[in-house]
Protein backbone atom coordinates (compact mmCIF):
# COMPACT_ATOMS: atom_id res chain seq x y z
CA UNK A 1 0.00 0.00 0.00
CA UNK A 2 1.48 3.19 -1.36
CA UNK A 3 0.89 6.79 1.05
CA UNK A 4 -2.05 8.59 0.06
CA UNK A 5 -1.57 11.39 -2.10
CA UNK A 6 -4.19 14.37 -1.98
CA UNK A 7 -5.88 15.37 -5.52
CA UNK A 8 -4.17 17.74 -8.14
CA UNK A 9 -5.69 20.02 -9.78
CA UNK A 10 -4.96 22.86 -12.58
CA UNK A 11 -5.72 26.30 -12.32
CA UNK A 12 -8.48 26.00 -14.89
CA UNK A 13 -10.50 23.34 -12.92
CA UNK A 14 -10.62 25.89 -9.62
CA UNK A 15 -11.27 29.62 -11.25
CA UNK A 16 -14.09 27.67 -12.99
CA UNK A 17 -15.65 26.14 -9.44
CA UNK A 18 -15.09 30.31 -7.93
CA UNK A 19 -16.35 31.57 -11.12
CA UNK A 20 -19.80 29.56 -10.77
CA UNK A 21 -20.53 30.45 -7.07
CA UNK A 22 -18.78 34.03 -6.92
CA UNK A 23 -19.28 35.24 -10.25
CA UNK A 24 -15.40 36.68 -12.03
CA UNK A 25 -12.71 38.34 -9.84
CA UNK A 26 -11.13 35.51 -7.75
CA UNK A 27 -7.26 37.15 -7.28
CA UNK A 28 -4.33 35.53 -5.59
CA UNK A 29 -5.14 31.93 -5.44
CA UNK A 30 -2.36 30.25 -3.55
CA UNK A 31 -2.19 26.38 -2.69
CA UNK A 32 -2.26 26.27 1.39
CA UNK A 33 0.05 23.89 3.63
CA UNK A 34 -1.74 21.53 5.94
CA UNK A 35 -4.23 18.94 5.44
CA UNK A 36 -3.42 15.48 4.92
CA UNK A 37 -6.81 14.54 2.63
CA UNK A 38 -7.60 17.76 0.95
CA UNK A 39 -5.40 19.79 -1.55
CA UNK A 40 -6.21 23.52 0.02
CA UNK A 41 -6.24 26.78 -1.60
CA UNK A 42 -6.60 30.00 -0.75
CA UNK A 43 -8.41 32.90 -2.73
CA UNK A 44 -9.68 36.73 -2.39
CA UNK A 45 -13.01 37.90 -3.61
CA UNK A 46 -13.75 41.39 -3.39
CA UNK A 47 -12.02 42.55 -0.66
CA UNK A 48 -12.53 39.21 1.13
CA UNK A 49 -10.91 36.01 2.09
CA UNK A 50 -12.08 32.53 1.45
CA UNK A 51 -10.52 28.87 1.26
CA UNK A 52 -11.36 26.26 -1.53
CA UNK A 53 -10.53 22.91 -0.43
CA UNK A 54 -11.34 19.51 -2.89
CA UNK A 55 -10.92 16.31 -1.83
CA UNK A 56 -11.83 12.76 -3.69
CA UNK A 57 -12.89 10.94 -1.31
CA UNK A 58 -16.81 10.12 -1.17
CA UNK A 59 -19.06 12.90 0.80
CA UNK A 60 -16.05 14.34 1.74
CA UNK A 61 -17.59 17.74 3.05
CA UNK A 62 -21.29 17.36 3.36
CA UNK A 63 -20.69 16.76 7.12
CA UNK A 64 -17.72 19.18 7.58
CA UNK A 65 -20.88 21.18 6.11
CA UNK A 66 -23.26 20.30 8.88
CA UNK A 67 -20.09 20.86 11.63
CA UNK A 68 -19.68 24.40 10.89
CA UNK A 69 -23.27 25.48 10.81
CA UNK A 70 -23.30 23.54 14.66
CA UNK A 71 -20.25 25.28 15.53
CA UNK A 72 -20.56 28.49 14.10
CA UNK A 73 -23.80 28.85 15.80
CA UNK A 74 -22.43 28.29 19.46
CA UNK A 75 -19.89 30.57 19.64
CA UNK A 76 -17.17 28.50 18.61
CA UNK A 77 -14.86 30.39 16.05
CA UNK A 78 -14.78 27.67 12.96
CA UNK A 79 -15.11 28.76 9.51
CA UNK A 80 -18.30 29.08 8.30
CA UNK A 81 -19.27 27.15 4.99
CA UNK A 82 -20.19 29.31 1.68
CA UNK A 83 -21.17 26.56 -0.84
CA UNK A 84 -20.58 22.74 -1.94
CA UNK A 85 -20.47 21.20 -4.56
CA UNK A 86 -18.56 18.48 -6.91
CA UNK A 87 -16.32 18.99 -9.96
CA UNK A 88 -15.92 15.59 -12.56
CA UNK A 89 -14.50 13.07 -9.51
CA UNK A 90 -13.93 15.46 -7.00
CA UNK A 91 -16.17 16.82 -4.20
CA UNK A 92 -15.07 20.53 -2.91
CA UNK A 93 -15.94 22.95 -0.16
CA UNK A 94 -16.18 27.07 -0.14
CA UNK A 95 -15.16 28.41 3.30
CA UNK A 96 -14.99 32.03 4.89
CA UNK A 97 -11.00 32.33 5.38
CA UNK A 98 -10.24 33.02 9.37
CA UNK A 99 -7.63 35.27 10.37
CA UNK A 100 -4.35 34.01 11.64
CA UNK A 101 -1.55 31.45 10.85
CA UNK A 102 -1.39 27.72 12.33
CA UNK A 103 -1.12 28.13 15.72
CA UNK A 104 2.69 25.65 14.90
CA UNK A 105 4.50 28.52 13.08
CA UNK A 106 4.76 30.15 16.37
CA UNK A 107 7.37 29.24 18.90
CA UNK A 108 7.25 26.54 21.65
CA UNK A 109 6.63 29.57 24.63
CA UNK A 110 3.84 31.35 22.39
CA UNK A 111 1.87 28.42 21.98
CA UNK A 112 2.33 27.58 25.93
CA UNK A 113 1.07 31.59 26.79
CA UNK A 114 -2.20 30.30 24.60
CA UNK A 115 -2.98 27.02 26.68
CA UNK A 116 -5.48 29.03 29.07
CA UNK A 117 -7.81 29.80 25.37
CA UNK A 118 -7.14 26.63 24.30
CA UNK A 119 -8.48 24.91 27.17
CA UNK A 120 -11.29 27.15 27.33
CA UNK A 121 -12.51 26.17 23.64
CA UNK A 122 -11.81 22.57 24.34
CA UNK A 123 -14.39 22.93 27.12
CA UNK A 124 -16.60 24.65 24.77
CA UNK A 125 -16.70 22.18 22.21
CA UNK A 126 -17.17 19.44 25.09
CA UNK A 127 -20.66 21.51 25.99
CA UNK A 128 -21.80 21.88 22.26
CA UNK A 129 -25.55 21.20 22.57
CA UNK A 130 -25.93 17.96 20.17
CA UNK A 131 -29.44 16.84 21.98
CA UNK A 132 -31.23 17.17 18.68
CA UNK A 133 -28.75 14.29 17.30
CA UNK A 134 -28.31 10.44 18.43
CA UNK A 135 -25.52 7.84 17.57
CA UNK A 136 -21.38 7.52 17.89
CA UNK A 137 -18.46 7.75 15.93
CA UNK A 138 -18.38 9.46 12.58
CA UNK A 139 -21.17 12.32 12.22
CA UNK A 140 -23.22 11.84 8.96
CA UNK A 141 -24.44 14.55 6.74
CA UNK A 142 -27.88 14.39 8.56
CA UNK A 143 -25.73 15.57 11.72
CA UNK A 144 -26.33 11.90 13.56
CA UNK A 145 -23.85 9.34 14.64
CA UNK A 146 -23.21 6.26 12.49
CA UNK A 147 -22.80 3.83 14.94
CA UNK A 148 -25.52 3.04 17.88
CA UNK A 149 -22.39 3.27 20.75
CA UNK A 150 -19.12 3.89 21.29
CA UNK A 151 -17.84 0.68 21.55
CA UNK A 152 -19.51 -0.62 18.00
CA UNK A 153 -17.82 2.64 16.17
CA UNK A 154 -14.40 1.27 18.11
CA UNK A 155 -14.92 -2.30 16.49
CA UNK A 156 -16.19 -0.95 12.93
CA UNK A 157 -13.23 1.60 13.27
CA UNK A 158 -10.45 -1.30 13.41
CA UNK A 159 -11.87 -4.06 11.92
CA UNK A 160 -10.49 -5.88 8.69
CA UNK A 161 -13.03 -4.61 6.07
CA UNK A 162 -13.00 -1.38 5.14
CA UNK A 163 -14.47 -1.16 1.73
CA UNK A 164 -14.68 2.21 0.00
CA UNK A 165 -13.19 4.52 3.08
CA UNK A 166 -9.80 5.80 3.53
CA UNK A 167 -9.06 2.57 5.27
CA UNK A 168 -9.78 0.04 2.19
CA UNK A 169 -6.99 -2.48 2.54
CA UNK A 170 -5.25 -1.63 5.23
CA UNK A 171 -3.88 -5.07 6.41
CA UNK A 172 -1.67 -4.66 4.17
CA UNK A 173 0.47 -2.12 5.98
CA UNK A 174 1.32 -5.25 8.29
CA UNK A 175 3.15 -6.37 5.43
CA UNK A 176 4.66 -3.25 3.38
CA UNK A 177 5.23 -0.73 6.41
CA UNK A 178 6.35 -0.46 10.10
CA UNK A 179 2.90 -1.44 11.36
CA UNK A 180 3.27 -4.24 13.81
CA UNK A 181 0.19 -6.44 13.98
CA UNK A 182 1.56 -7.52 17.27
CA UNK A 183 1.65 -4.11 18.34
CA UNK A 184 -2.09 -2.88 17.14
CA UNK A 185 -3.46 -5.94 18.80
CA UNK A 186 -1.93 -4.90 22.16
CA UNK A 187 -3.11 -1.50 22.02
CA UNK A 188 -6.58 -3.03 20.43
CA UNK A 189 -7.22 -4.76 23.63
CA UNK A 190 -6.49 -2.11 26.00
CA UNK A 191 -8.71 0.00 24.10
CA UNK A 192 -11.37 -2.65 24.33
CA UNK A 193 -10.97 -2.48 28.48
CA UNK A 194 -11.30 1.34 28.26
CA UNK A 195 -14.64 1.60 26.35
CA UNK A 196 -17.16 0.91 29.50
CA UNK A 197 -15.48 4.15 30.94
CA UNK A 198 -15.66 6.39 27.38
CA UNK A 199 -18.77 5.17 26.54
CA UNK A 200 -21.04 6.53 29.02
CA UNK A 201 -20.15 9.87 27.91
CA UNK A 202 -21.43 11.58 24.36
CA UNK A 203 -20.50 14.22 23.39
CA UNK A 204 -18.79 16.71 20.06
CA UNK A 205 -15.18 15.29 19.41
CA UNK A 206 -13.58 17.75 17.02
CA UNK A 207 -10.65 14.29 16.63
CA UNK A 208 -8.02 16.56 15.29
CA UNK A 209 -7.61 18.84 17.73
CA UNK A 210 -4.01 20.22 17.30
CA UNK A 211 -1.17 23.20 16.30
CA UNK A 212 -1.95 22.53 12.69
CA UNK A 213 -6.01 23.15 12.83
CA UNK A 214 -5.95 25.88 15.06
CA UNK A 215 -5.19 29.52 14.31
CA UNK A 216 -3.93 32.49 15.94
CA UNK A 217 -2.51 36.06 15.50
CA UNK A 218 0.45 35.39 18.11
CA UNK A 219 -1.29 36.15 21.29
CA UNK A 220 -4.92 34.72 20.53
CA UNK A 221 -6.46 31.97 19.26
CA UNK A 222 -8.80 33.21 15.92
CA UNK A 223 -9.96 29.65 14.66
CA UNK A 224 -10.48 26.03 15.07
CA UNK A 225 -10.48 24.48 11.36
CA UNK A 226 -11.15 20.92 9.87
CA UNK A 227 -11.40 17.65 11.76
CA UNK A 228 -12.21 14.49 12.07
CA UNK A 229 -15.59 15.02 13.87
CA UNK A 230 -17.35 12.31 15.87
CA UNK A 231 -19.89 11.61 18.46
CA UNK A 232 -18.41 10.02 21.37
CA UNK A 233 -16.23 11.18 24.88
CA UNK A 234 -14.80 14.75 25.13
CA UNK A 235 -11.65 13.55 26.39
CA UNK A 236 -10.42 12.62 22.72
CA UNK A 237 -9.86 15.94 22.23
CA UNK A 238 -7.97 16.56 25.06
CA UNK A 239 -5.38 13.10 24.42
CA UNK A 240 -4.82 14.44 21.11
CA UNK A 241 -4.03 18.41 22.42
CA UNK A 242 -1.74 16.68 24.48
CA UNK A 243 0.14 14.57 22.66
CA UNK A 244 0.81 17.18 20.07
CA UNK A 245 2.04 19.88 23.24
CA UNK A 246 3.46 16.80 25.50
CA UNK A 247 5.76 19.30 27.85
CA UNK A 248 3.07 21.88 27.83
CA UNK A 249 1.22 20.73 31.28
CA UNK A 250 -2.11 20.64 29.30
CA UNK A 251 -4.06 17.97 31.07
CA UNK A 252 -3.25 19.68 34.64
CA UNK A 253 -4.35 22.54 33.00
CA UNK A 254 -7.52 21.53 31.78
CA UNK A 255 -8.20 19.45 35.42
CA UNK A 256 -7.43 23.50 37.03
CA UNK A 257 -9.85 25.00 34.25
CA UNK A 258 -12.39 22.45 34.67
CA UNK A 259 -12.26 22.57 38.98
CA UNK A 260 -12.22 26.65 38.86
CA UNK A 261 -15.74 26.64 36.91
CA UNK A 262 -17.04 23.74 39.17
CA UNK A 263 -17.21 20.56 35.87
CA UNK A 264 -17.15 17.57 37.64
CA UNK A 265 -15.30 15.11 35.44
CA UNK A 266 -16.16 11.03 36.59
CA UNK A 267 -13.65 8.46 36.13
CA UNK A 268 -11.44 10.79 34.38
CA UNK A 269 -7.82 8.98 34.39
CA UNK A 270 -9.78 6.22 33.31
CA UNK A 271 -11.38 7.71 30.30
CA UNK A 272 -8.30 9.45 29.48
CA UNK A 273 -6.22 6.55 28.89
CA UNK A 274 -8.93 4.94 26.65
CA UNK A 275 -8.63 8.55 24.73
CA UNK A 276 -4.69 7.95 24.55
CA UNK A 277 -5.43 4.12 22.82
CA UNK A 278 -8.19 5.07 20.82
CA UNK A 279 -6.55 8.23 18.68
CA UNK A 280 -2.98 6.40 19.53
CA UNK A 281 -4.41 3.35 17.99
CA UNK A 282 -5.56 5.51 15.12
CA UNK A 283 -1.90 7.16 14.84
CA UNK A 284 -0.01 4.12 14.22
CA UNK A 285 -2.09 3.02 11.31
CA UNK A 286 -1.74 6.85 10.12
CA UNK A 287 1.61 7.44 10.70
CA UNK A 288 2.80 3.55 8.73
CA UNK A 289 0.45 4.51 5.63
CA UNK A 290 2.06 7.95 5.58
CA UNK A 291 5.16 6.58 6.09
CA UNK A 292 5.92 8.41 8.62
CA UNK A 293 8.33 6.24 11.07
CA UNK A 294 9.70 8.17 13.59
CA UNK A 295 5.76 9.37 14.62
CA UNK A 296 4.83 5.98 14.85
CA UNK A 297 8.00 5.15 16.77
CA UNK A 298 7.33 8.03 19.01
CA UNK A 299 3.63 7.14 19.39
CA UNK A 300 4.42 3.24 19.67
CA UNK A 301 6.29 4.02 22.79
CA UNK A 302 3.91 6.29 24.42
CA UNK A 303 1.26 3.95 24.40
CA UNK A 304 2.84 1.01 25.14
CA UNK A 305 4.19 2.21 28.27
CA UNK A 306 0.94 3.90 29.63
CA UNK A 307 -0.10 2.72 33.09
CA UNK A 308 -3.28 1.55 34.65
Amino acid sequence: MTAYEKPSLDMREIETVLLKHLGPGAAEITPMAGGNLSSVFSFVHEGKGYVVKFSDLEGAYETESYVSDLLSGQDIPFPKCFALGKTGRLAYMILKRMDGRNLSDYTAEEQVRQLPELIGILTKLAAVDIRATNGYGWIGSDGNGVYDSWKEFVVAFNAEDQTGTFWENWYDLYRTSCLERDVFEEIYNRLLAYVPYNELHRGFIHGDFHQWNILSDGTRITGIIDGNCLYGDSLVDLAILDRHMPSSGVIQAYQDYQAKVGISIPYFKERLLGAYYFKGLDGLRFYAKMGWSDAYKGTRHFLLNLKA
